[in-house]
């Protein structure tokens, strides 16, 4: 599969990503380490997809580099600096993380969901808010949905209204937490092809994903985790056709 951008690439933003580093991360819910010592380098302006089976941590760690859920040890530094010295609602404005779940308010239009954390979170006017929210939509390919709710939107329509809310706050790294495993497959496409069009314009992503196609293609870097560690982690060339453990050989065998 060709991913290409839903926009004229002379339309296009240029972002300017930050680096993203985890230096020995662990987390747990009570007494239970999910992740244990996860230490990972993402470049400027990179992609990392990080994949693995199901309960392997790999939500966990982007809520943990979000602060939704609280580091027990280790750090998380962004731009160089420890992202666990600031205050998550600040940190959250320079990382964004996009859900599978959409989240949208639904008496809320498109154009409406969008600037309302600009308002609330940015303290921007009404009209600058609508002004940005309109520039986000129409860079996800959704200028003409803008005055739509949710309802009257497709699954893959309201998966780009929801990264272009995280986009309108001006992120400098985006997390992307299984965002397709929610849409029909006729859907999927269009939302991975926005997702490949921010990678090359330089944002810097980590993407959770069981896209395997997506990762081999797109990314710079690919993660496999496995309960709560890294496996295994390289160019996306070197962990699809020359893995190295026999637990990455296992699920490539089970899911390719």
């Amino acid at each position: 599969m060709t991913y290409t951008s839903p926009i004229p690439v002379t339309d296009a933003v240029v972002y300017n990503g930050s680096g993203l580093e985890l230096v020995d991360l662990t987390m747990a819910y009570g007494d239970i380490d999910v992740i244990r010592g996860v230490s990972m380098k993402v470049e400027p302006g990179t992609t990392t997809c990080v994949i693995g089976p199901s309960g392997s941590g790999k939500s966990t760690m982007l809520r943990g580099i979000n602060r939704l859920h609280e580091p027990k040890s280790g750090d998380v530094l962004l731009a160089g600096e420890s992202a666990l010295k600031v205050k998550p609602d600040i940190l959250r404005r320079r990382i964004g993380l996009v859900f599978q779940h959409f989240n949208l308010f639904p008496d809320h239009t498109a154009l409406e969901n969008v600037a309302l954390a600009l308002r609330t979170v940015k303290g921007l006017g009404k009209q600058q808010s609508l002004d940005v929210a309109a520039d986000r939509l129409a860079e996800v390919g959704l200028a003409d949905r803008a005055h739509h709710r949710p309802r009257d939107l497709s699954g893959g329509q309201q998966q780009r209204v929801a990264i272009a809310r995280a986009l309108a706050m001006e992120p400098e790294v985006m997390l992307f937490d299984e965002v397709t495993s929610a849409l029909d497959p006729e859907l999927v496409k269009g939302v991975l092809n926005l997702m490949a069009s921010l990678g090359q314009r330089g944002m810097t992503m980590v993407v959770v994903t069981h896209e395997m196609n997506f990762a081999r293609r797109v990314a710079d870097q690919v993660v496999f985790m496995d309960a709560g560690k890294v496996v295994e982690a390289g160019r996306p060339e070197d962990l699809f056709d020359k893995p190295q453990s026999p637990r990455l050989r296992l699920f490539l065998s089970e899911v390719l």
